[in-house]
């Protein structure tokens, strides 16, 4: 008589927006968090620039804010349904944070993860830069004088606000973020909701947040356009690092609260 066959031992998964597929390998996962991160900053900061350049030339096609917090919401839509299967799709150092610390992802993972945000934003933001130098003349020049699309309070606000409203807006605009990407990562969510969801919910934290900060939520977005937006805008970087994170790891800590005085509620399994 044959011996019974062992139990197949089930794979373990990581929620993110577009379900939940076998845990792609580290590099392949890396380069797709670089390339969606490239996405993300190549729209919006290029919406960003670009728009300043049109509207001081009195071009009609001005997007204005409403377009550039547009592009960003497309920008993640885009990079969730392109590489969201491969990498969870979270573009952005705070999003990995908040989902490591409420247990849904991998501390092993995050240095790479966020090492990978980095330099897809650098690169995207670099990309820029060139195509600006083959603009108007002096166009490269006043974009990097005037802060090359960072973030920041006072000569970076649209509206001159102080560094507390940057950070206070900063901090909540991204914990809203975490707690949407956080609802769609753990239920069964349509695969084509969760992305359209967590790119609205950019879309009207930018509508928001631009006029007080100039909206980043992401701290690989700030490092990219701050390290051409001269020397306020990397004075001014540590308020974009630090509120997203405090904002995404806060709704983390959140989570792991409720998850631990609700021990019976489901759990998503995680690498």
């Amino acid at each position: 008589m044959s011996s019974p066959k062992p139990a197949l031992r089930r794979r373990r998964l990581h929620p993110h927006p577009l379900g939940k597929p076998p845990v792609a390998p580290l590099l392949s996962a890396a380069a797709a968090e670089a390339a969606g991160s490239f996405v993300l900053v190549f729209g919006v900061v290029g919406a960003a620039t670009f728009s300043v350049f049109l509207a001081k030339s009195g071009v009609a096609l001005n997007i204005g804010f409403l377009g550039v917090a547009f592009a960003l919401g497309l920008g993640v839509l885009v990079g969730a349904i392109a590489w969201g299967p491969v990498s969870g799709g979270h573009f952005n150092p705070a999003v990995t944070l908040g989902m490591a610390t409420a247990g849904f992802f991998s501390w092993r993972r995050v240095p790479a993860y966020i090492a990978s945000q980095i330099v897809g934003g650098v690169l995207a933001s670099t990309a820029l830069v060139l195509v600006a130098a083959g603009m108007g003349s002096g166009f490269l020049a006043d974009a990097r004088k005037s802060g090359f699309a960072s973030t920041g309070w006072g000569p970076l606000s649209p509206s001159g606000a102080s560094w507390q409203a940057a950070f206070l807006i900063e901090a909540v605009t991204t914990a809203v973020l975490m707690a949407v990407v956080l609802a769609v990562s753990t239920r069964r969510t349509d695969e084509t909701l969760a992305p359209l969801a967590i790119g609205f919910t950019l879309t009207v934290a930018a509508l928001v947040a631009i006029p007080v900060s100039n909206g980043s939520f992401n701290p690989a977005r700030s490092i990219a356009t701050a390290i051409y937006g001269g020397h306020v805008a990397l004075e001014q970087l540590w308020l974009s690092l630090v509120a997203p994170t405090v904002g995404a790891v806060v709704v983390g800590l959140a989570v792991t609260v409720v998850r631990g005085l609700a021990p019976s509620a489901r759990r998503s399994s995680y690498v």
